[in-house]
């Protein structure tokens, strides 16, 4: 059976704890000082401990810094009046799980209990993980053996077993909600929600609904009540991508949650607990952020208890091959048919510079995938950046991207000059072609290419999405906005 030792010099709180740690299956013993810890400890290693920071003959930290104290297998939730950055940094350091406030907070506590444990099975699941990158590659969700990517898995390997912020910065494309996403799975909430929010994404007047919740009648439209985010994802993750996107009177009300715990749907006063392990993201620096006002200063003080950096994809070219040979496995296993690289596709790729980083890879090798006539995908069929985009998508099969007939298609002349603008038709070899207009407005030139590219892929919107080296929700979103312009393919 589970075992906890409560360490608190106020009985109530201690006697309160061991009946509700009782009721959840556990056994338990009080100490009341460091001595009284010490002896216990002494008779038996616990699974949990409960430890106040505040003590008669000293601090709760004195014992975790005690090497004659048995805890190298126990979990260790600190108990603390004050949630605080200072409280957050120093658990994480002296190898604290979590920490829990005063007055004790039931629902956290029960939390905490469910969420328990032996910090030697999360240490070998880590280093299956670790054994697993020097067979494959592969740590949990992240692909890569460089030694950028080694010290990401060891700044996860790190936090993972720990409660506390996190703060991912790093280029757009770089990969951060998949770090997220790898600390969530290997954490103690790894069967509870783990959910992901764009706060650049959410309209300014909805974003506080959308991640509180409101209620019926609180504003015009709000036929009901409605569940935010932080109620959604009680007792996981919840995932805040560009946090520095979200407006300054909201920031204030996200930094009383993290401080706090509790939150309010909007047009209710009833306070709301939220259990929730936030990870925050952001691909601009977060110094500057602040010195724009974008960001509070003291928000991002208790975002980035644990900062983590992803470099761009240009300064671990060694991993693009691995990257690579998954998103096309990952997209063979999706449409059914396998493909191949032929000879120095993939050193072709090793020496692009990659703006869009991992998430241009993976836009590349599946329109690659999509351009190959057979089960190997060749050089041709590789685009990379925007450059003769529009050749690949609309010329004849096999003419590649740098192709001059292909060019003078989509030109609209063999000599490349503007061609009037709305044509529409078939190059000379009859491949569908389309020709712009000079001046035409950048939105409708896209509109344009979207449309015709849908329709040449006889409206398969996983295949056009590829083509154009975006995501299947920014084409969802693009074809939203054209139904209802009146527009289709």
């Amino acid at each position: 059976m589970t075992h906890a030792l409560i360490v608190d010099d106020d009985t109530d709180s201690a006697n309160l704890m061991a009946e509700l740690i009782g009721m959840e299956g556990f056994t338990t013993a009080i100490a009341h000082s460091l001595h009284d810890a010490r002896r216990q400890l002494a008779l038996q290693e616990p699974d949990l401990l409960l430890l106040d920071l505040v003590l008669p003959d000293g601090s709760g930290m004195d014992l975790l810094r005690d090497d004659s104290a048995s805890l190298s297998n126990t979990e260790v939730v600190l108990i603390t009046g004050h949630a605080s950055v200072e409280t957050s940094v120093q658990a994480l350091r002296m190898g604290a799980a979590d920490y829990l406030t005063k007055p004790l907070n039931i629902k956290h506590l029960r939390g905490v209990l469910s969420r328990v444990m032996r910090p030697s099975a999360l240490e070998a699941e880590i280093q299956t993980l670790r054994e697993e990158v020097d067979r494959i590659g592969r740590f949990g969700p992240l692909w890569g053996r460089s030694q950028p990517m080694r010290r990401i898995q060891d700044q996860i390997a790190k936090v993972c077993g720990t409660g506390v912020t996190v703060l991912i910065t790093g280029q757009s494309g770089t990969g951060k909600e998949v770090v997220a996403r790898a600390i969530h799975d290997l954490s103690r909430r790894r069967k509870q929600p783990f959910l992901a929010v764009n706060c650049g994404a959410i309209s300014r007047n909805l974003i506080e609904s959308e991640l509180f919740g409101h209620e019926k009648g609180s504003f015009t439209g709000a036929d009901r009540q409605h569940i935010g985010f932080f109620e959604q994802a009680h007792g996981g993750t919840l995932f805040l991508d560009e946090v520095t996107e979200m407006p300054p009177e909201l920031q204030v009300k996200l930094l009383r949650v993290l401080e706090t715990g509790t939150f309010s749907r909007v047009g209710s006063t009833r306070i709301q607990e939220a259990d929730v392990r936030v990870i925050a993201a952001t691909n601009r620096s977060p110094e500057q952020a602040v010195a724009e006002g974008q960001l509070r200063e003291d928000l991002l003080y208790r975002l980035n208890v644990f900062p983590i950096h992803l470099c761009p994809l240009r300064d671990r070219l060694e991993d693009i091959p691995l990257l690579a040979q998954h998103f096309l496995q990952d997209i063979a296993r999706r449409e059914g048919s396998n493909k191949t690289f032929a000879p120095g596709v993939l050193d072709l790729m090793q020496r692009h510079t990659w703006p869009g980083n991992v998430r241009e890879l993976r836009n590349a090798v599946q329109r690659a995938y999509v351009m190959a006539d057979g089960a190997v995908i060749q050089a041709r069929d590789l685009i990379l950046g925007t450059q003769g985009f529009e050749d690949a998508v609309l010329a004849p099969a096999g003419t590649g991207p740098a192709s001059a007939s292909a060019a003078a298609a989509v030109n609209g002349s063999p000599s490349g000059a503007p061609a009037p603008a709305g044509a529409a038709g078939r190059d000379e070899a009859g491949g569908p072609a389309i020709t712009v207009r000079v001046g035409t407005a950048l939105a409708d030139m896209e509109r344009d290419l979207i449309l015709a590219t849908l329709k040449h892929f006889n409206s398969h919107k996983e295949k056009t999405a590829a083509a154009l080296g975006v995501s299947l929700k920014t084409l969802y979103n693009r074809l939203k906005e054209y139904s209802a312009q009146g527009y289709t393919a």
